[in-house]
Formats: C-alpha cells, structure tokens, sequence
C-alpha cells in the first residue's frame, strides 16, 4: 500500500489500485450499464468506421429509413441532434450522394429527407457491421443469456417515460 500525506501531515494509508478497489462500483447497476454502453458504443464506432462512416451519420440515415421522406426539423427533433449539427450531417449525407434534400410537397418552406438507392445500399452494410459489432458485444453470452440480457435491457430501458 502506498502511504498519502494527509492535509493535516498524518500520513494515512492509500489502498492499492485494482479490482478490489472498484468492488462497491461493481455493484452499482448504474455504474455496469454505463461501461457495458461505452463498450458497446466504442464496437460499433470502430465498426461503422470501417465503412467511412460516423455514428451521428449512421443514427441520421437510419431515422430517414425510418421516417422518410421526412422534414428537415422533425427529422432533428426525433434524433435529438442541434439544427446547426443536423445542417452539417446531413451536408456530409448529401455530399456522398446517401441522401436527398427536397421541397417538401406539403409545405414548400420546408425540406424533404429521402434515402437515394446509393444510401439504402450503404445502410444495409453499415447493418451488418452494426450486427458484427453487437455479436462482439455479447459473444460472452450464451443465446438463452442473451435473450433474457435484451429483455431486462429493454424493460429497464423502457421505465424512462414512467
């Protein structure tokens, strides 16, 4: 054990660094899940990556798969991105020719989002890299574990709008 100086010059022991040390956090559901999601997180951006491509961009076409073709703001609102980020997202889709920007038929002050053919094709690989990165994520796990994980997952998830 190292020896620390203590404000008052006592000198009091410090306990050695290890998994011992993060016993209580080991026990925190709130701890576990935050470092299950940064792994998971850390997966599948080194995944998408691969492809080119980043989360935000990744989470933007998918919502326009979802959604589309779809405006502009309520493209922003459901993803929870910043307009000004959302501007420069969809820039960066648009360069690559994944999506289109369009005067949306309803409402002409307004823009619609659609996936091009080049874009649906780019999402279907970017899922299987996003599948390949989960399996990684729960390989630990047999597929009755895993099922059951998803489900506790999901309730727990779930609870946020109670």
């Amino acid at each position: 054990m190292a020896d620390k100086a203590s404000p008052a010059g006592v000198t009091a022991a410090r306990p050695a660094a290890g998994p011992a040390a993060l016993a209580r956090l080991r026990t925190l559901p709130s701890w576990l899940l935050n470092r299950a999601s940064a792994r998971g997180r850390r997966l599948v951006t080194d995944a998408l990556a691969e492809d080119g491509m980043r989360m935000q961009h990744h989470a933007v076409l998918c919502a326009v798969a979802d959604l589309g073709p779809v405006a502009q703001a309520e493209l922003g609102r459901t993803t929870g991105f910043d307009p000004k980020d959302m501007v420069g997202i969809l820039n960066d889709l648009q360069a690559q020719e994944l999506i289109t920007r369009s005067p949306d038929p309803t409402d002409r002050r307004k823009n619609a989002i659609a996936l091009t053919p080049a874009g649906r094709d780019r999402l279907a690989r970017l899922a299987e890299l996003g599948e390949q990165a989960n399996e990684a994520l729960l390989a630990g796990l047999t597929p009755a574990e895993r099922e059951l994980f998803l489900a506790l997952l999901a309730r727990v998830a779930d609870q946020e709008g109670s």
